[in-house]
């Protein structure tokens, strides 16, 4: 009996890659007519797993435990061109700043059906890796970098935290505000909107995907 080898990021990329090639020729009946994301998201997903399980040991997480990949840390994220974002869980207002907390890999996809064969097909466009430190919000973390480069003390940065609107108390962006000047975030590349569940948007991701460190194109 073959033993299976360990899933790491390296392989897990490196599966993406070519994952990511073979589904963008396959034809699939089930997919026709679909144009509900979160279907087609499933199904690439579902698809994506049962490929590494036939090759690798790893704990298959879902959405309702949390990430897709907790051994080593990384959430598995698919979505349409036409519009590159999806929902996370929410955990603090900590995620803007110092990131999810986990790395993501991001799968972006062009839909297109065939009326003749009755198939749907995904055209993988993008796939990139971010490493967990690069999650944070854009807009917020290069803001906090300024103010600390402008010599800003945790009055300026509790300042600016609750004009971004950040969902946190007093006492918290205090305590936050301390632990930035202790430890300034890293700059994310994500755009994070607020809401019951984070909103993750893209498009930043794809066009620095290659060029910013932390921001790895798979394929």
């Amino acid at each position: 009996m073959s033993i299976k080898n360990i899933l790491d990021i390296e392989k897990l990329c490196k599966e993406a890659c070519f994952f990511a090639k073979s589904e963008s020729k396959h034809n699939a009946p089930s997919l026709f007519g679909v144009t509900d994301g979160k279907a087609v998201g499933t199904y690439f997903e579902h698809k994506f797993k049962k490929y590494l399980l036939s090759k690798y040991d790893f704990s298959a997480g879902n959405s309702a435990s949390g990430i897709d990949f907790p051994d080593i840390g990384v959430d598995m994220k698919v979505t349409s061109i036409k519009q590159p974002q999806s929902s996370c869980p929410y955990k603090s207002a900590r995620q803007k700043i110092f990131g999810l907390g986990y790395s993501l890999l991001v799968f972006v996809y062009d839909k297109t059906d065939n009326e003749k064969t009755k198939t749907g097909r995904l055209n993988i466009l993008h796939s990139v890796f971010i490493e967990k430190s690069r999650t944070g919000d854009y807009q917020t973390t290069t803001g906090l970098r300024k103010i600390i480069e402008n010599q800003g003390n945790s009055d300026d940065i509790v300042a600016f935290l609750h004009e971004r609107m950040l969902p946190m108390d007093e006492i918290e962006a205090e305590k936050i505000a301390k632990d930035i000047l202790k430890s300034p975030p890293e700059i994310g590349y994500l755009t994070i909107s607020n809401a019951l569940q984070w909103r993750l948007q893209y498009n930043r991701i794809i066009e620095k995907a290659g060029k910013v460190n932390g921001i790895l194109r798979v394929h």
